[in-house]
């Protein structure tokens, strides 16, 4: 039987794991995007974790809203990706300077 504090660990890890993509690599969008979903799989990890432990769904039912919102925020991010690749010729974060309007 895994422990709880297995499960937080291994959600720790991954938080850690976004937090250092997102650290140390500040150039490419798409990477970013995948360092914001790890975290927030390492958020599902938690919720889903105390949910089966107290015996609980609540927790689940966060994680499907999560799921949902993580879709949306892929979904736009990866559209503002190709805008600004069909744009500039580049995905680096450096040169969204250029697009204001």
């Amino acid at each position: 039987m895994v422990s709880l504090s297995e499960f937080l660990m291994v959600a720790a890890v991954l938080f850690g794991l976004g937090i250092a993509g997102i650290i140390l690599n500040r150039k490419n969008v798409i990477i970013l995007l995948m360092s914001i979903e790890l975290m927030l799989l390492a958020v599902n990890t938690n919720f889903i974790a105390f949910s089966y432990f107290q015996g609980n769904t609540i927790g689940e039912v966060f994680v499907f809203f999560i799921l949902t919102v993580a879709a949306a925020e892929a979904a736009i991010g990866l559209a503002i990706l190709v805008v600004l690749f069909r744009r500039l010729g580049s995905i680096e974060v450096e040169k969204l300077d250029k697009l204001k309007g």
